[in-house]
């Protein structure tokens, strides 16, 4: 009898968690690789030249931003699924997937670049201190690929419940 109440469809909001939970797992192991990979950089860096460690951990920041990017569409999509006060279609499942698959993915490839030009960027620094805003260049660009991840996650996020008029 409780289906003659929900009007919509009925595995819509398995899509719609299953983006908020794509975004937060890829990004934050984009996050993840990226803290890890240019930390193992840091380290080894280090023993050459600790006077530099804490100017080295630019590129450990930067990826802990991703997460934050994952944790951000995994609200607005969750915040947006609830089928009990507003019909919940197909439509706004799929969109809440795509918004969180666009974010987490975008997030675990700008993960991958931070960490490798982190790792590398940081040990190049030690040896040569004039390559340091060019690593910051790099780095930044690479965190922009995140971004782009999150402003299209906001879209794509915002295009659900336009599926039909309620």
């Amino acid at each position: 009898m409780a289906s003659s109440t929900f009007s919509g469809d009925e595995t819509a909001p398995f899509f719609g968690f299953l983006g908020a939970a794509a975004a937060l797992i890829f990004s934050c192991m984009g996050a993840a690789y990226g803290t890890a990979k240019s930390g193992v950089g840091v380290a080894s860096m280090g023993v050459m030249r600790p006077e530099l460690v804490m100017k080295s951990i630019v590129p450990v920041v930067m990826a802990g931003v991703l997460g934050i990017y994952g944790l951000i569409i995994a609200v607005i999509i969750s915040t947006g699924i609830n089928p009990k006060a507003k019909s919940y279609y197909l439509f706004d499942g799929y969109a809440h997937l795509s918004s969180g698959l666009a974010c987490g993915l975008a997030g675990l490839s700008a993960g991958m670049a931070i960490g490798i030009v982190g790792d590398a960027g940081v040990r190049a620094n030690a040896q040569q201190p004039k390559l340091f805003v060019g690593m910051i260049l790099i780095l930044i660009f690479a965190e922009a690929l995140a971004l782009y991840g999150l402003i299209v996650g906001i879209i794509l996020s915002s295009r659900s419940g336009q599926s039909r008029a309620d």
